[in-house]
């Protein structure tokens, strides 16, 4: 079983800069695949990025040069950079975690984290 916390969410002006980060319960941590998603009001839940255990990330499109993604296996926390942001960005963040590789693949994730919510102001 793994529990997952998310934070760092909240309210910045487009281009602003947010970190969030998603604390992880468990031993196995390292070996886990770590995504990204987020739900904008109104939209169904997408994929923003995910790293995997050896540290290889990927983005959506969409965020590909803005958020990065990182993790400090050590802490068992992953990160999410997100610079530039835009009122597009709005949405409520979720951390997940696989075992697998099918990384931009919502339901290939085990675990969900409750969310966390970052608003960008125009």
């Amino acid at each position: 079983q793994v529990q997952l916390v998310e934070s760092g969410g909240g309210l910045v002006q487009a281009g602003g800069s947010l970190r969030l980060s998603c604390a992880a319960s468990g031993r196995t941590f390292s070996s886990y695949t770590m995504g990204w998603f987020r739900r904008a009001p109104g939209k169904e839940r997408e994929f923003v990025s995910a790293i995997t255990w050896r540290g290889n990330t990927y983005y959506a499109d969409s965020v590909k040069g803005r958020f990065t993604s990182s993790r400090d296996n050590a802490k068992n926390t992953v990160f999410l950079q997100m610079n530039s942001l835009k009122p597009e960005d709005t949405a409520v963040y979720y951390c997940a975690a696989q075992y697998g590789a099918r990384w931009s693949e919502s339901d290939a994730y085990n675990y969900w984290g409750q969310g966390t919510q970052v608003t960008v102001s125009s």
